[in-house]
């Protein structure tokens, strides 16, 4: 069977590296949502808590439930369902959200500062903070996101730049809505590394406690680890003979004789089936025609398989980004901390 082996040492390395950029543990929110990455919502949650990592930032209410007890704060980020509890905190991503939370719920209100995504518009400020007034609930903070953190132009500075005039008008208005003043945040994985000097309440981390961050090149580029490493367990080996082919639609013809073996790993577990024919491990075997649904050919015929490490590499030869790949792996595959 395939399994995931997360490693306890890369997260803490990259969580002291986080830490040490922004300046304190207490500003690092973990980003758990959609199974922490694919990394296993719990299993991370439970590091995180070892850490001493105080919030965390989730997808919705289920995923806030499962690991509440971990946690003394957690931002929801999406979902229609919201209930008063002093460990939830909702982000308001629209103005028609309002009027559907309950008062005395806790809120942070997201605005479009360029994404152009979720988040009320810049303008749209004065009349957010009024109807959360009148709707009773309690404002925590207010956020944003960055679109292109991760890429050298002046974008980041702009998104930089609109966010302070929404601190200015936020905290222009603040006292004549009766509310205390809010935390305030804009910075993902990317954008933590573009400060000299961090300067925001909190940082939204995910990608970078994975140790999966990739920035263009003539950005800083931080000594991070990837926290998963995927293996398979084999399942047959063979000599293929000269001119024989492997799997459906015979996409791969063997040059020579040569030892290939099959592993517990498919499509169905979340390998991209753009990745056969073009992908190499880290111990250097091939990955042999298309990929199945519950297998995979390699050459060689090792008992277990490191599938990939740094899972950027197998989502360069699928053509995608290592975001979809972990994501995409199955929530049934062992999770093992190590």
């Amino acid at each position: 069977m395939a399994i995931i082996r997360l490693s306890r040492k890369a997260y803490f390395h990259n969580l002291d590296i986080i830490a040490q950029k922004v300046g304190a543990v207490s500003k690092i929110a973990v980003v758990l949502k959609d199974n922490a990455y694919g990394h296993g919502l719990l299993e991370m949650a439970k590091l995180s808590h070892e850490y001493g990592i105080k919030e965390a930032v989730v997808h919705n209410v289920n995923e806030a439930n499962e690991i509440k007890e971990y946690f003394e704060k957690i931002l929801v980020f999406a979902g229609h369902e919201y209930f008063v509890d002093e460990k939830l905190c909702y982000a308001i991503n629209a103005l028609s959200q309002i009027e559907k939370m309950p008062r005395g719920a806790l809120v942070e209100l997201k605005v479009d500062t360029g994404m152009h995504r979720n988040g009320v518009a810049m303008d749209e400020v004065e009349k957010a903070l009024s109807q959360i007034s009148e709707q009773g609930l309690v404002l925590k903070g207010v956020f944003t996101h960055n679109r292109s953190a991760d890429t050298l132009s002046s974008e980041w500075f702009w998104q930089r730049k609109n966010f302070e005039k929404v601190k200015e008008k936020v905290l222009a208005l603040q006292a004549e809505y009766g509310y205390e003043i809010p935390r305030f945040h804009s910075s993902n994985s990317a954008a933590a590394f573009r400060f000299k000097e961090f300067d925001e309440d909190l940082v939204r981390v995910g990608i970078a406690a994975y140790g999966c961050l990739e920035m263009d090149e003539t950005l800083e580029q931080p000594d991070l680890q990837p926290v998963m490493t995927l293996t398979a367990q084999k399942i047959a080996t063979r000599t293929l003979q000269q001119g024989e082919h492997v799997g459906y639609n015979a996409t791969f013809r063997a040059e020579k004789e040569m030892v290939v073996s099959t592993y517990d790993v498919g499509y169905a577990d979340g390998l991209i089936r753009a990745a056969s024919n073009r992908y190499t491990t880290p111990d250097g075997e091939q990955l042999l025609g298309r990929i199945s649904m519950d297998n995979s050919s390699f050459t060689g015929a090792k008992e277990e398989l490191v599938i990939f490490e740094n899972v950027n590499r197998y989502a360069e030869a699928a053509g995608t980004i290592g975001y979809e790949v972990l994501v995409g792996l199955h929530p049934e595959i062992k999770r093992v901390i190590i």
